[in-house]
């Protein structure tokens, strides 16, 4: 099968699930709001089928995010607002009206402007699309990932000179804000304050790994990795030595951790 039959047969499995007297009943039942935790869920494993470079697994989550795509357009065709077919025609016609350095003779001195331009025909589309609103943070989804969403409008706010000009007043802007958190923490003032001063510390770190050119995601899923590999490793040595974990006191407990991060660090020296 080529790649059009193949996607034929994968609208016509979707039109059958959806089927409201022969489908399966789960599928029927569905719109757009249930089955969107599914899209996003399917986005996040293919991001960690990349992380493990697992490329089977990664066919796998690939193909399910697909399914997704087609699960809404379905439903959506059913509802007479648009098919897959003119969700490929706008995608198509959005990369190549954003690429008319590939597609229209312009000629672009390196990725750096190729960038700007990619940022400034958003920006058209966006007041085509927005309309009266005219802020430079139009547009921005509120379905994206808080830490995303924060860098998100920092990166607005930057292309309209919003920013700070290097990295070490967001330095003092981290302590100031880490402070805060603590006085709230000392006084005891009251729950929706502390949430405010810890939200104010998170978006100052966003705002750090911006400037930094680390994607925020990636090293929050970096360090999740970390702590899992490293704790899971405390519990192996542990059990090795026929200690339960649960009856050390925390200093014991460091104790197994430090084992499991020298070994790492003696292992990457190798």
């Amino acid at each position: 099968m080529n790649g059009n039959d193949d996607i034929s047969t994968l609208l016509q499995i979707m039109e059958r699930l959806r089927d409201p007297a022969t489908g399966c009943p789960w599928d029927v039942k569905q719109d757009f709001s249930t089955v969107a935790p599914y899209t996003i869920e399917e986005a996040y494993e293919v991001v960690d089928a990349i992380d493990r470079g697992d490329m089977v697994d990664l066919k796998d989550e690939l193909g399910d995010l697909l399914l997704q795509v087609v699960f809404h357009s379905r439903m959506a065709e059913e509802a007479g607002h648009f098919a897959f077919a003119d969700v490929v025609a706008a995608i198509c016609d959005k990369m190549v009206r954003r690429h008319p350095h590939v597609f229209a003779g312009v000629s672009v001195a390196d990725a750096e402007t190729q960038t700007a331009l990619w940022e400034a025909g958003k920006r058209r589309e966006r007041e085509a699309h927005h309309g009266a609103d005219t802020s430079a943070l139009a547009g921005i989804a509120r379905g994206l990932p808080e830490w995303q969403r924060a860098t998100k409008l920092q990166k607005r706010a930057a292309a309209v000179g919003f920013d700070w000009p290097s990295v070490e007043p967001v330095f003092d802007k981290l302590h100031e804000e880490i402070e805060e958190v603590r006085a709230e923490f000392r006084e005891g003032v009251g729950h929706e304050a502390l949430e405010d001063e810890i939200g104010d510390v998170l978006f100052v770190v966003a705002n750090l790994a911006r400037h930094g050119k680390v994607d925020f995601g990636g090293a929050l899923r970096r360090a999740n990795a970390k702590f899992e590999r490293r704790y899971r490793r405390m519990e192996v040595l542990a059990q090795a030595e026929g200690v339960d974990l649960s009856t050390l006191s925390l200093d014991d407990q460091d104790a197994y951790w430090n084992r499991a991060k020298a070994e790492e660090k003696s292992a990457k020296k190798r």
